[in-house]
């Protein structure tokens, strides 16, 4: 049995300024993008420079986009003819934040793979940092949020609560105040692409992979330009998947909450049967309106949370492909994308 079988660490080569002969680049980079025509052409230019800067010509830059409704593939299709690193990726639709990741790590061939989306609210140039980190003999070493520049009052408060919740609640440990902003290794991107679940939630995925990972603590940015596509409905959802994926506690919940109530109902049996026969039953509709309120809302709790769980195998078991690619554009000179012109799984 090899030691990789084993699980045993092996030593990760560091960046070399080019590739072996018929190996694929150094470093890759998968930036998802959704309405981000204003700010594509500064982020391509510092994220080309950290890329530079750490694997000289040896990468490529993925930028995917997920069915945006600007001009973001065309600005996209521009800097691909115009960097010959730059690679255009461009799917049949919006599929949303995570399966336009998990599309450019299908597609991504380097030795290590960063993921960072195109806002430029995560700093390119913390590759460098990153990239040290990892010559250490890291297999994952992901940015972890010190500070979050102008991000409202309710937003730090929501985030700060779900990933409370989330680390209270989870059987796997997924660290606080950290997105999917991380430098991986070929072995732990390979890993990853091989966990087919439909609904995903990569930043907790990685942490269940486990194997050795570290954190580089840094100061988030505001948005260089345009506005979020991470709405509240998109929130709640990615907060939906992360607690269904990682934990059967609100399962568990929903039977203590079942047993508190059939021990309260036996309670109130008694206490009826105990009125009865001492004549003390006080006639009124107040306990009865209570009772049934109470019920009420655990039962429709109980069914709620079992229909979540419930509706994830339902997407599980239809399999359908996670997502298609309509078009791949990147300069004439450049290595072709390897796998086929239109990625399933």
């Amino acid at each position: 049995m090899s030691s990789i079988a084993r699980g045993e660490p092996i030593a990760l080569r560091p960046l070399a300024p080019q590739s072996a002969p018929g190996s694929g680049p150094a470093l890759s980079v998968v930036a998802p993008c959704y309405n981000e025509e204003e700010t594509l052409p500064v982020f391509v230019s510092r994220m080309v420079a950290a890329c530079q800067a750490v694997a000289g010509d040896s990468f490529e830059l993925l930028l995917v986009n997920d069915g945006s409704r600007d001009g973001t593939w065309a600005q996209i299709e521009a800097q691909a003819a115009q960097h010959s690193g730059v690679v255009g990726v461009n799917l049949a639709r919006n599929y949303g934040h995570q399966l336009a990741v998990t599309a450019g790590l299908k597609l991504a061939r380097g030795d290590r793979v960063l993921i960072i989306d195109a806002d430029l609210q995560d700093p390119p140039e913390l590759l460098t940092e990153l990239s040290a980190r990892m010559d250490e003999g890291f297999d994952v070493v992901y940015g972890q949020r010190r500070t979050r520049a102008k991000e409202s009052a309710f937003k730090l408060l929501t985030a700060n609560l779900f990933y409370r919740v989330l680390s209270g609640m989870s059987e796997t440990p997924i660290p606080r105040n950290v997105g999917d902003f991380r430098l991986m290794s070929r072995r732990a991107v390979e890993r990853l692409n091989a966990m087919g679940e439909q609904d995903r939630f990569l930043r907790g995925m990685v942490a269940w992979m486990g194997g050795r990972q570290t954190q580089v603590l840094y100061d988030r940015d505001a948005r260089y330009a345009g506005e979020t596509g991470y709405t509240l409905r998109k929130m709640i959802r990615l907060a939906t998947a992360g607690i269904t994926s990682f934990s059967t506690l609100p399962l568990k919940l929903a039977v203590v909450l079942a047993g508190a109530g059939a021990a309260i109902a036996f309670g109130l049996l008694l206490y009826v049967i105990v009125g009865f026969i001492t004549g003390h039953v006080a006639p009124g509709w107040t306990s009865l309106a209570m009772m049934i309120v109470f019920f009420g809302v655990g039962q429709f709790m109980c069914l709620a949370v079992m229909g979540a769980y419930i509706g994830r195998i339902f997407l599980e078991v239809k399999a359908r492909p996670l997502y298609f690619v309509d078009e791949v554009v990147r300069t004439p000179e450049a290595e072709p994308v390897n796998g086929p012109r239109e990625v399933q799984r």
